[in-house]
């Protein structure tokens, strides 16, 4: 059989360590929740009505993928990078129109996030109705730590946190996800046939803001581990 020949060298597998394991967890896609924190909602001017809302989704390509302890350039074309600190689910077995008391069969583990987003070209984008590519599809804007497994354990509390440059800017707890990781994994799974190698990023509560060239943002969720980044000059 002929080798199959490109014009160019494909892109590579994108992929993340795994706390204990030599072996890295190849990634398939990127899944955001939207505004699954009433606070943070609140502070975006969209209050969140669970009763007679559903969760909503955006995607990031895979090739945004940054791993935890880089230093990234500030993006182009934005004057507001502003970060999200989030929980990240791995999804570690196939799943399709899964029940909620059923979810925890597709969780591999979990790891610390970041959804760095350009601001001020997302609101543009939301209040014109228009797609939010330019504000979340960010190069290196999916930041993940290692990832932490955790076979079947559905996440129910725990604190999360971040800091820019030593100082706090947001603290919340997992048990304030409007949308529950049983939750999101169910209703996710009526849209998109689940597939081992998709994270989850789980929404970011209060606090966000922006950075500047230089900054350096940690952050952690409690019984998964510790994220960081530091901003670099500007592209």
């Amino acid at each position: 059989m002929t080798p199959t020949t490109y014009l160019w060298t494909p892109p590579p597998v994108y992929s993340l360590p795994v706390r204990g394991q030599s072996a890295r967890l190849p990634i398939n896609r990127l899944f955001f929740v939207g505004r699954n924190y009433h606070a943070h909602a609140v502070e975006m001017g969209k209050p969140v009505d669970k009763s007679a809302e559903r969760p909503f989704y955006f995607t990031k390509a895979p090739s945004t993928l940054t791993e935890s302890g880089a230093t990234v350039a500030y993006p182009p074309e934005t004057k507001n990078y502003h970060f999200e600190m989030e929980l990240v689910l791995a999804i570690g077995a196939p799943g399709f129109r899964v029940k909620a008391e059923d979810a925890h069969q597709l969780i591999y583990g979990y790891g610390a996030g970041l959804d760095m987003t350009r601001r001020d070209l997302q609101l543009v984008a939301r209040d014109k109705g228009r797609p939010w590519d330019l504000g979340k599809d960010v190069e290196q804007s999916s930041v993940c730590s290692e990832i932490v497994p955790m076979p079947g354990v559905v996440i129910e509390q725990g604190a999360i946190a971040l800091a820019v440059n030593g100082q706090t800017k947001q603290q919340s707890d997992v048990n304030k996800l409007i949308w529950n990781i049983r939750e999101i994994i169910a209703d996710l799974s009526l849209f998109y046939h689940l597939q081992p190698g998709d994270l989850i990023y789980t929404g970011t509560p209060e606090g966000v803001g922006a950075v500047l060239p230089g900054d350096r943002i940690t952050g952690h969720v409690a019984g998964v581990g510790e994220v960081a980044l530091t901003v670099g000059p500007a592209a």
